[in-house]
């Protein structure tokens, strides 16, 4: 029965082929500019990192980026008078991120840009629709298309308010119920 419910639940939130539809996020163009604005910005460039603080919003194509305080991590371009290019960004303090058809909310964050792989950690949820589902990590990966949600956080630490455990709410579609092939009536329950 567990088995079931947790296949349900991939089904309704990552679909597949012939059911919902893949994640808006699959095939997402991780190679598209990022655009990052905040309240203030501190560049180390020694440290090859910049620190964003105060209302960061992170747009790279059609998906955002949310939270309170941002790292990205980048390397230096090795061409004269190249733009660096992001590795990776840290995100902290209620962290959300939107696509066309996904919101996912979590404590922490991380987008590693490289292998396309976004982690949400502490008190994490996925929207899709009327569909939910809660836990304690969760992590996308842009090139399957696949969500997982674990219900503790990667130290074995249960940070989620479903006590260690992954919860979801999915909406059924509503049927009627059809009259037998022989022609009598249904009883009443």
């Amino acid at each position: 029965m567990t088995r079931a419910l947790a296949l349900l639940a991939l089904v309704a939130l990552t679909g597949s082929a012939s059911a919902q539809g893949l994640s808006a996020l699959k095939g997402h163009d991780s190679n598209a500019p990022i655009d990052i604005s905040s309240d203030h910005l501190e560049v180390q460039d020694r440290a090859d990192r910049a620190i964003w603080v105060g209302n960061v919003h992170v747009i790279q194509g059609d998906m955002t980026m949310d939270a309170a305080r941002m790292t990205a991590s980048y390397t230096q371009s090795q061409t004269p008078g190249g733009n660096p290019q992001i590795n990776r960004i840290d995100a902290s303090g209620g962290v959300t991120v939107v696509s066309p058809t996904e919101r996912a909310k979590g404590s922490f964050g991380i987008y590693d840009v490289n292998r396309r792989l976004i982690t949400l950690i502490g008190n994490v949820s996925l929207v899709r629709g009327a569909n939910t589902v809660n836990g304690a990590r969760l992590v996308i990966d842009m090139n399957t298309g696949r969500a997982t949600v674990d219900g503790n956080s990667v130290d074995g630490g249960n940070t989620s308010r479903s006590g260690g455990r992954v919860t979801g709410h999915f909406t059924v579609p509503q049927r009627t119920t059809a009259a037998p092939a022989n022609g009598t009536k249904t009883p009443p329950k």
